[in-house]
């Protein structure tokens, strides 16, 4: 008797697109926003304070917009930089690209086509804005191979991630003064710090296939680093506030995180098993929030 039931056949074209999507949306890590609100909350501190507490709404949007775009583009360039090393890695063996579930040559055009729709935001802002974009293009190009070369690539991630509020501040007063410079060193310091309790998810993988990073670089006084790198941080946001005639909310704010951030630093003396070191990290979206609130709050 023949089987009433119809031939598997190969998967409907939209099947094919919803697979696609969801594999698109596992590439850009459209689940997992933590690198997207640390890039653009300095944008946003920048916007704050150079406005005095009441910046434009379409400066936030474009740069709420343009945050977006360039983490999304930046974690497909380092995947496509990172391809061979993620196979190696358990917890990165699975992403899209090191999997083969994606193309190399479509995740180009989709990193060119993000880029292209960050690059088109420009068109709101003033020139020297503009004029300042193609760092932050190099900088998103140049990170994903720093860590064959420096030591400490967490900085350069910093440098890119910085870059923003550096910007913001150039679209919100049409100049560069003090502040912006001040805020850009304070990311840095934050990258540096986040970013290296994030690399401790990875450290002995990173280490057996040569990948440099500063918790490999640091090892067992990661704590002192880290702590450091938060030390500078703080003293970039409380001499920013000072320029800016900031008020004392915005200091008790600066305590209070000043105090949390004492309590990471302290963890961080003993052993953190991968799945702390992220909960860690992803924390440092929440400082990074307080810092706004506390920025937005010194001018009231």
């Amino acid at each position: 008797m023949s089987d009433p039931s119809p031939a598997a056949g190969p998967p409907s074209s939209e099947a094919a697109r919803v697979v696609d999507l969801r594999t698109l949306a596992h590439l850009i890590r459209l689940s997992n926003q933590s690198g997207t609100l640390l890039l653009m909350l300095p944008t946003l501190w920048s916007l704050v304070l150079a406005a005095r507490g009441r910046p434009a709404w379409s400066l936030v949007a474009i740069f709420v917009a343009g945050s977006f775009l360039m983490r999304s583009a930046g974690v497909i360039l380092n995947d496509l930089a990172d391809r061979a090393y993620d196979r190696q890695v358990v917890r990165t063996r699975s992403r899209p690209l090191a999997s083969g579930a994606f193309g190399v040559p479509e995740a180009w055009l989709t990193a060119m086509a993000l880029m292209t729709a960050a690059a088109a935001l420009l068109i709101f802002l003033n020139q020297l804005t503009i004029l300042l974009s193609p760092v932050a293009f190099l900088l998103a190009a140049v990170y994903p191979y720093s860590k064959r070369i420096v030591a400490i690539p967490q900085a350069v991630l910093g440098a890119a991630f910085g870059w923003g509020a550096v910007m913001a501040w150039a679209a919100a007063r049409n100049s560069l003064d003090g502040p912006a410079w001040l805020l850009y060193a304070g990311t840095v310091c934050w990258a540096v710090a986040y970013d290296t309790i994030y690399a401790l998810q990875d450290r002995d993988d990173d280490a057996r296939i040569g990948i440099k990073s500063s918790a490999i670089l640091f090892g067992r006084w990661t704590w002192l680093a880290v702590g450091l790198s938060l030390g500078g941080m703080m003293v970039c946001l409380v001499l920013s506030g000072w320029m800016t005639g900031l008020g004392p909310m915005f200091y008790a704010a600066l305590v209070a995180i000043g105090g949390f951030l004492s309590l990471q630093v302290w963890r961080l003396r003993n052993h953190v098993p991968p799945e702390l070191a992220f909960a860690m990290f992803k924390q440092h979206v929440w400082v990074g929030v307080a810092v706004l609130a506390g920025i937005w709050a010194g001018f009231r």
